[in-house]
């Protein structure tokens, strides 16, 4: 298990103390869990008997045996293999509630219910629990039960819609952005109700969803189209609500992101694009215009951007501190020193695959620092572990063997 190199111990973590029963599969709660981890928590991770999560099957590396999805969601955390579906597989996980803080699930709502694993199942077994679950929908209404991933969270959330140009096709994103953001509200969820327990003593049920994680993510686009009936739009290029200079140009030999020019930086835009000219058009110069102007905007400078490579645009944006990025892909990303400078971008020993890159921690903490898992477990390697340190015997674990629940 890595930590950082000489940034911390497990004790030293924001959640240090904390357990954490992560009983979910492929994105949203495992990455939810991870965070848990980054911050302190142990988190054991709860998986089926022979097969584990999904996540470990989908599209394995063979250098290194795993999933990139599986290590990216996963590292650090210890694996038990436990059948939840049989009554001892049950029994055990009543055991170990006894002393956990949080468990987290994404199943399809329902089924920890049927299987007597509910909430209010394990509140009678631990009052303190927090007991957290991602689903598709959300765990109420009509359509609670179905199931969804990653693009149905997209598409039925309303994002899709959003992307690419009027009259062209829609795209996906590139990343699995409503599993990361339903992630992100399990892990607000999970330390909100940690600390409502720290003042209540008592443990409580959070929920969220991928569409609903979506809807949040656009609250500023669905909020345009609540407030005025008008649906924001597609992307364009840009933004739908952005009547700037804003958005995505071609290069001679790759794209640039502008991230608006407001009024003050103008005129360094003119010098840098080596346009004098368009300052005689009032109605470029200001950020707030309208969308016929940003169309008329974009038509200009998109000719303009072409003239010259992405390199020879950094330099000349940079020297007028303009608001802009290259458009860059992951192995630029992961070769800039900034990156690493931070630990968004780390790199580690594994004890088998040697030297190698790893995603860090986005979030810097000054007393309580972050970490990173390293190693990932193999499926069930710490079942035995696990079970002592809660109490099991060998006998008991042997019989629990035998019965099919481990």
């Amino acid at each position: 298990m890595g930590n950082g190199s000489e940034r911390g111990s497990i004790n030293e973590g924001a959640l240090a103390g904390i357990r954490v029963l992560d009983l979910s599969t492929l994105v949203q709660g495992p990455q939810a869990a991870a965070m848990l981890h980054d911050l302190g928590a142990d988190v054991i991770k709860v998986e089926l008997p022979e097969i584990g999560d999904v996540g470990r099957h989908v599209e394995v590396i063979p250098e290194i045996g795993f999933s990139a999805v599986f290590v990216a969601c996963n590292r650090g955390k210890r694996s038990i293999t436990v059948d939840l579906r049989t009554p001892g597989g049950k029994s055990v996980l009543e055991r170990l509630v006894e002393k956990s803080d949080v468990l987290i699930s994404n199943f399809q709502p329902g089924t920890l219910e049927r299987w007597g694993l509910g909430y209010d199942d394990l509140a009678v077994v631990n009052p303190k629990l927090i007991w957290a679950a991602g689903s598709y929908l959300g765990p109420v209404g009509d359509d609670a039960t179905r199931e969804g991933a990653d693009m149905a969270g997209q598409a039925y959330g309303g994002l899709i819609s959003t992307t690419g140009d009027d009259g062209g096709p829609m795209t996906p994103n590139g990343a699995l952005i409503a599993d990361h953001c339903g992630s992100q509200n399990l892990v607000t969820a999970v330390l909100a109700a940690l600390v409502a327990r720290g003042r209540s003593g008592v443990g409580q049920r959070v929920d969220v969803s991928l569409v609903g994680a979506q809807i949040w993510a656009q609250a500023s686009e669905y909020t345009h189209y609540l407030l005025s009936g008008e649906l924001a739009g597609r992307s364009n290029g840009g933004h739908p609500l952005v009547n700037a200079l804003y958005g995505i140009f071609p290069t001679a030999n790759g794209y640039v992101a502008i991230a608006g020019c407001p009024d003050h930086l103008w005129p360094g835009m003119l010098r840098a694009v080596e346009r004098p000219d368009l300052a005689e058009n009032p109605r470029f110069g200001t950020y707030f215009s309208t969308p016929a102007i940003r169309a008329e905007l974009r038509a200009v400078f998109s000719e303009i951007f072409l003239t010259r490579t992405t390199e020879e645009w950094e330099q000349r944006l940079a020297a007028e501190s303009q608001r802009f990025a290259p458009v860059r892909n992951h192995a630029q990303v992961a070769a800039d020193p900034q990156m690493a400078a931070n630990n968004y971008i780390v790199v580690e020993t594994h004890p088998e695959w040697g030297e190698k890159q790893f995603v860090g921690s986005p979030i810097s903490m000054s007393a309580t620092p972050s970490r990173w898992g390293v190693e990932v477990a193999e499926l069930g390697q710490h079942t035995e572990e696990v079970l002592l340190e809660n109490g099991f015997d060998w006998e008991e674990i042997a019989a629990l063997r035998e019965s099919g629940a481990l």
